[in-house]
């Protein structure tokens, strides 16, 4: 598989988390091209902080691989890795890091900071920012769009039953 076929991929991991509600960004961890490993984001489903997509891919990558090395790995993924993500990425040697929209807020992979490249640390991993960046920053941008929507027309229902309680009384 291509690049572009690989992030692909990625894009519809996230379309399972977005199907939950959550934050949609997906990853998944190819080999020679095959993948290995998916992951999408649950944090809000499982109402857990360390529900990020990439350590989900991470860790059954590793499984897959029976070693917490994924040396001969890319690991693709629709945002920015955060810095949580990009330290586990350090951790497990995946050399090549593919994403596809940039998290200016979070991003450990050159927006922010970046710990991919850190030459302090043991281990780098090269970057390769921007495959299909507009399509996952849509995603990105689109959920949160219909989120603030919906937060709006709950307000307006919770403003309109305040207002009948108070003309009933």
């Amino acid at each position: 598989m291509t690049d572009e076929q690989l992030m692909r991929a990625a894009i519809r991991e996230a379309g399972k988390a977005e199907a939950l509600g959550e934050t949609p960004i997906g990853c998944v961890i190819a080999r020679e091209g095959k993948i290995i490993a998916r992951g999408y984001n649950r944090r809000m489903t499982d109402k857990q902080t360390l529900a990020h997509a990439e350590l989900f891919a991470i860790r059954k990558a590793c499984k897959k691989a029976g070693d917490w090395r994924l040396e001969d790995c890319t690991l693709y993924v629709t945002l920015e890795p955060c810095p949580m993500c990009a330290g586990a990425i350090v951790q497990a040697r995946i050399p090549r890091v593919v994403y596809g929209a940039s998290n200016p807020k979070a991003g450990c992979a050159g927006s922010v900071l970046n710990l991919l490249n850190e030459p302090r640390f043991n281990h780098q991993a090269a970057v390769e920012a921007g495959l299909l960046g507009e399509t996952c920053a849509d995603l990105m941008r689109d959920f949160f769009r219909t989120l603030r929507e919906k937060k709006r027309v709950a307000q307006t229902e919770s403003a309109n039953e305040a207002g009948k309680t108070e003309q009933e009384d």
